[in-house]
């Protein structure tokens, strides 16, 4: 096996919260991402799922550096980004891209199509005058896009189109990893199935490495190569698709893959639902032990109890962080 793309180690994110209108006091944190270890292989997609909430978005930013991490690291090849700032981290970044949830959001409605594809060009320095417009016509047609659009605005587009448009801008730099964060969650279902198809033809394409993070199980189910389940800032279990979708380990992705419609009626009627009781537990107060323990249906007397249970492999390539696994 080559050596990995993206390596994080013992990442942990947590955001200080304060009380008080002048003397802003500590009172304590809010652990939005506690201790993530995993890595991606190149060419690889490794899918992030979970509740809204559970800190998907914010390890996506940690990894890029967008939002810098309370502890822990992350390696992209043998480069350790957390150790890095200024210029020789924006020249790391040409190599790593973003697609945000919301392309009405993440597009500015004052700019042509042409400069936001072409912004990260002019930053990177890599290509001015005709290359430059030859280079934006080209990544339109990549995406599926017009080359007439090039001056148009963004409010003249439907849905389906900008996030096409920040898809190429993210190609823009020539990237080796792009996050794809919930990137069609805002997407009609039709317009969903023709982006997750543009992704995996540029992949094939551009030989790219996606983080695709979202909480569809059942579109991470056609496009990731692996999906890490997340719960609470946590991972609590890592498997490939075919195993964590066959032989899930952990009691919350049981819950996760039970909601999961089945197209087969026969199936469907006879499927078992496991439905959660009681919320999320506040980040800011996690419980002892297992974090899931305060929801899960075959809670038992250690899991609330420290420390809680260890993410270790129970088979090749299958990890999981549950007691029940463990007896």
């Amino acid at each position: 096996m080559s050596p990995p793309l993206i390596r994080v180690e013992n990442l942990k994110v947590h955001f200080p919260v304060k009380q008080g209108l002048i003397w802003q006091r500590q009172v304590g944190w809010v652990k939005a991402v506690d201790g993530l270890n995993f890595t991606i292989q190149p060419g690889e997609t490794l899918g992030l799922v979970g509740e809204s909430g559970c800190g998907k978005s914010t390890t996506g930013r940690a990894i890029l550096q967008m939002q810098r991490p309370t502890a822990g690291k992350v390696y992209f090849e043998d480069t350790e980004l957390t150790a890095l700032q200024g210029e020789p981290l924006r020249q790391q970044r040409q190599r790593m891209q973003m697609i945000f949830q919301d392309p009405y959001a993440s597009l500015n409605p004052r700019m042509t199509v042409g400069s936001l594809v072409g912004e990260p060009l002019a930053v990177h320095q890599l290509a001015q005058g005709k290359e430059k417009r030859d280079r934006i016509y080209q990544l339109l047609a990549m995406v599926g896009l017009q080359p007439q659009y090039y001056h148009r605005y963004p409010h003249e587009f439907s849905g389906g189109q900008r996030q096409r448009i920040v898809i190429a801008r993210a190609l823009a730099a020539n990237p080796d990893f792009i996050i794809g964060d919930e990137p069609i969650a805002a997407l009609d279902v039709s317009i969903q199935a023709q982006v997750i198809n543009l992704l995996q033809t540029l992949q094939t394409e551009l030989g790219l490495t996606y983080l695709f993070i979202a909480h569809d199980l059942s579109v991470v189910r056609h496009i990731a190569d692996r999906v890490a389940v997340m719960y609470l800032g946590k991972i609590v279990e890592l498997a490939d698709r075919v195993s964590l979708y066959e032989n899930p380990l952990h009691p919350y992705t049981q819950s996760l893959l039970s909601a999961v419609p089945i197209p087969d009626p026969t199936l469907e009627a006879k499927r078992q639902r496991i439905i959660l009781t009681g919320d999320v537990p506040s980040p800011m107060h996690p419980p002892k032990g297992c974090c899931f323990h305060t929801r899960c249906p075959f809670v038992m007397p250690a899991c609330r109890q420290e420390p809680g249970p260890v993410f270790k492999a129970v088979s090749p390539g299958h990890s999981v962080a549950c007691h029940l696994v463990e007896q």
